[in-house]
């Protein structure tokens, strides 16, 4: 029984072990906590570009890793690449804007 006790007590050293691991993040992967922050990040500046007037949300791809928003898609001027950016950079949460849109027609 005192040998099934310490394989236990291994086992369970090691499962908490891989728990820890598998939620941190790494330099190209992110833990869960980071996940569901960019998720609200995304949610968010795609709400702003929604709430944008002049914007198409449907024209511009919103993507969030570790608070950095990438912005692409195709949209009919450059006022409309200023103004996305504009509007993700004041979104809360949101550290740096990566511009990847581009004109349409160009």
């Amino acid at each position: 029984m005192n040998r099934v006790n310490k394989y236990f007590s291994l086992f369970l050293i090691l499962l908490s072990l891989f728990s820890v691991t598998a939620c941190s993040s790494t330099h190209k992967q992110e833990g869960a906590g980071e996940y569901v922050d960019d998720t609200v990040i995304t949610t968010k500046v795609k709400a702003a570009i929604l709430q944008e007037p002049s914007l198409k949300v449907a024209e511009i791809n919103v993507e969030t890793f570790k608070g950095v928003v990438q912005l692409s898609g195709f949209v009919e001027s450059q006022a409309d690449i200023n103004t996305a950016v504009r509007v993700a950079s004041a979104v809360g949460g949101v550290k740096s804007v990566k511009n990847d849109m581009r004109l349409k027609g160009h």
